[in-house]
């Protein structure tokens, strides 16, 4: 993706793959439009002279957007500050995408945690056995006992990729200064966006601190229900192990392109074991007194 910069502001010039529908790209456009309004510090779409918001060329769709400032949060040392300015920017995000509608929102994604069911024929490509039998177990248990209670929660088009590498961090390194890459937006659970999110912020040392300080800073700017804080742990579980599946998957098959893929495969592994060593009804109960719900 080529960028480039005038005195006042930088830019981005990017190219749709060919093989994405034109309506998901109109989908990701129209999103970014619709936060112009909230004031968040997510890319700008820049428009044609005649207004258009792309142009179409034989080789795709082209955008231009603006350049946003700041560090890759991968390359940032973890904080509890930063944590919670995560957990802050994800709320204020999902609250300026509250009421945004599109014909392509209900896109199947592969990543979208609703459609985990289908990882279930990447399990075996997870090479180490008794990590492959804990993501075994954790899908079964969403099979049984998540899956069902999704379509009572509260849905909506969220950003659904807020990883380390699509964040961008201030210069002291205490708070959130950008979010990039919309292009796995989708329309699901409220909740499931914020798994996606805290999947990334668990330290394997003492992860239920980082997960009820998470959801803590996200209930203080868009509060939570009962169903959904009871619900958080496994979805970032199931989280951790779309990670695994998919990375491993895809790594078996471009084993040259390999390191890139795997890249948030060691943290996801560490995440999902130190989870699964935790007593679940604790685990919800601090989550209810964290939101103070006890």
């Amino acid at each position: 993706v080529p960028s480039f910069a005038t005195p006042a502001q930088g830019y981005v010039l990017k190219l749709a793959n060919p093989a994405e529908p034109p309506e998901v790209t109109d989908f990701q456009t129209q999103a970014l439009l619709h936060l112009e309004a909230a004031h968040l510090p997510v890319p700008r779409v820049v428009r044609t002279l005649s207004g258009a918001t792309e142009a179409r060329t034989p080789q795709g769709i082209l955008r231009l957007l603006t350049y946003l400032e700041g560090r890759p949060l991968h390359l940032v040392q973890a904080s509890a500050a930063l944590r919670r300015s995560m957990a802050a920017m994800n709320a204020r995000i999902t609250l300026g995408l509250q009421g945004f509608a599109h014909p392509a929102a209900d896109h199947v994604l592969q990543w979208d945690i609703k459609q985990a069911a289908s990882l279930r024929p990447m399990l075996p490509a997870i090479a180490d056995a008794p990590l492959r039998a804990l993501a075994t177990r954790t899908l079964d248990h969403f099979d049984t006992a998540i899956a069902p209670r999704l379509p009572e929660l509260r849905w909506q088009v969220v950003h659904a990729d807020m990883n380390p590498h699509n964040v961008l961090v201030t210069a002291d390194g205490h708070h959130i200064a950008g979010v990039l890459d919309f292009g796995d937006m989708v329309r699901t659970p409220l909740v499931c966006d914020l798994a996606v999110t805290a999947s990334y912020q668990i330290d394997p040392a003492d992860p239920l601190t980082c997960l009820t300080e998470f959801a803590a800073a996200y209930h203080a700017i868009l509060p939570l229900t009962a169903d959904e804080i009871a619900l958080i742990p496994a979805l970032v579980a199931t989280r951790m192990l779309t990670t695994l599946a998919i990375t491993s998957t895809r790594a078996a098959r471009y084993p040259e392109n390999a390191p890139y893929i795997l890249r948030n495969f060691p943290s996801a592994r560490d995440g999902l074991l130190a989870l699964s060593r935790l007593d679940p009804t604790d685990t919800e109960t601090a989550l209810r007194r964290a939101c103070g719900m006890e």
